[in-house]
């Protein structure tokens, strides 16, 4: 059966447990998510020594896998075997071992609960291995959030850990880390983990712990275009330039693409109310006047002509255009010209 994952956390926590789950696609998070629940909580400690068996696709034969799935546990209910990096395994590519994992499904050994990984691809669905999986096993298919999706995504798991996030926090963590999920978790926790009595991380949470400079930053060019403020805009390019690594320019040139694009819907929109714009743009309410203010400052035409140089400046960075400029001074050259 198909589900999604949020559905198989549910059930596994409520001890609901199926004799196989396949976990693919492109969102390695999720999938570590439901295979960490198992291996963590399924068995009890003196369970695990002789009823958890962990396997790599790269190294495990699927004949070894199958035969220990078909084992009976030892002193326990059930026991758990998961292959890791599933999608390393040769023989899930062959018809051996496709057939040996379909025999499997068609009478699974009840006592073991069987997981697959299989990340960043999926199975093609067209062929009798995934219809196996659907018919006979959980299947959960994890796509990678859109960009547009992601700071809702964090205040979900910011309050499902206890805490809150204010919007400017929200939005370093985004436009830092984009749409890493293992890495915002990671951040997040680590600063859940200092807070003491703090309930709420702030923007001086994130900058300190995500390593990101108060001062140049995608936030405070985003507010210079905004005041036309071409000196500092130039002062956090070169900045950028500088250190590319934490700053890479296709992030930054992406950024400022999705903040033209946004003052272009503003621009589009007949009702211009806080809360209106706040829906259509998928943004805070704290960030609509910045749009609104920004769509005052650039009327539609010149947005549409800093599309364009944006897009320009993309092709530029990626080695595209023959005429191409030195990564340093690509965005300086752009700054200068969404601004005049």
């Amino acid at each position: 059966m198909i589900k999604k994952t949020e559905e198989v956390l549910k059930d596994l926590k409520a001890k609901q447990y199926e004799f196989v789950y396949f976990l693919q696609g492109e969102e390695p998070y999720f999938i570590d998510q439901i295979s960490n629940y198992i291996e963590e909580n399924v068995l009890s400690e003196t369970e695990k020594g002789f009823n958890q068996s962990i396997f790599y696709g790269k190294e495990a034969a699927m004949e070894q896998v199958i035969t220990a799935a078909r084992r009976f546990p030892m002193m326990s209910e059930r026991q758990v075997v998961i292959v890791k990096e599933a999608q390393e395994s040769p023989d899930l590519n062959r018809e051996k071992g496709q057939k040996l994992i379909e025999d499997y499904l068609s009478n699974p050994q009840p006592s073991t609960i069987l997981v697959f990984c299989y990340k960043y691809k999926t199975l093609d669905s067209r062929k009798s291995l995934s219809k196996s999986f659907a018919n006979n096993a959980v299947l959960v298919s994890t796509k990678k959030p859109y960009d547009n999706q992601i700071p809702a995504w964090i205040e979900s798991y910011v309050n499902s850990i206890g805490f809150q996030i204010e919007p400017k926090a929200t939005f370093l963590l985004t436009e830092n880390l984009g749409n890493n999920l293992e890495r915002i978790v990671n951040e997040v926790d680590k600063m859940a983990l200092n807070m003491g009595d703090e309930k709420v991380i702030n923007s001086l949470m994130v900058e300190k712990n995500v390593g990101i400079n108060k001062d140049f930053n995608i936030f405070e060019l985003q507010k210079a275009l905004i005041k036309k403020d071409a000196f500092k805009a130039q002062q956090i390019a070169g900045y950028f330039a500088v250190n590319s690594k934490k700053n890479p320019i296709v992030m930054v040139i992406g950024s400022l693409f999705s903040f033209f694009s946004k003052i272009l819907i503003v621009h589009q929109t007949a009702d211009k109310s806080d809360r209106s714009l706040a829906s259509t743009l998928r943004v805070s309410p704290f960030f609509v006047k910045d749009y609104a203010s920004a769509a005052h400052t650039y009327p539609v035409s010149k947005v549409l002509m800093n599309i364009r140089h944006i897009r320009d400046a993309d092709l530029i960075s990626k080695g595209v255009d023959h005429g191409s400029l030195p990564e340093n001074q690509i965005l300086k050259e752009l700054i200068f010209k969404l601004m005049h």
